[in-house]
């Protein structure tokens, strides 16, 4: 074996290949995160909002429902789909048991 087989540095096109190739993917995965972030706060800030427009949407539909005497099929359907969310993504709480590997 020789010497300068060991010790012998890359060249100078493939160090900087490497820096330019470090840089861009730490410029992208900040870019990712600042994205997210910025996703994740504007449904954090819009919630409020959405909570109060869906509270409004279903006076509205009970109060429609009584002037016309039709029965509010939002609430029936808004309930069929909670119970539907709750068992698809909570069944892994209701059914753990304590002591459990997972």
């Amino acid at each position: 074996m020789h010497p300068y087989l060991i010790t012998a540095k890359p060249g100078r096109i493939r160090r900087t290949a490497v820096w330019v190739r470090v840089c861009v993917l730490r410029i992208l995965a900040l870019t990712v995160m600042t994205v997210l972030g910025a996703v994740v706060l504007t449904v954090r800030c819009a919630r409020p909002v959405i909570n109060y427009l869906a509270t409004r949407a279903a006076w509205l539909e009970l109060w429609a429902s009584q002037h016309t005497g039709l029965p509010p099929f939002g609430a029936a359907v808004g309930s069929g789909l909670t119970d539907e969310f709750v068992n698809e993504f909570h069944r892994n709480r209701r059914t753990a048991t304590a002591g459990s590997p997972r």
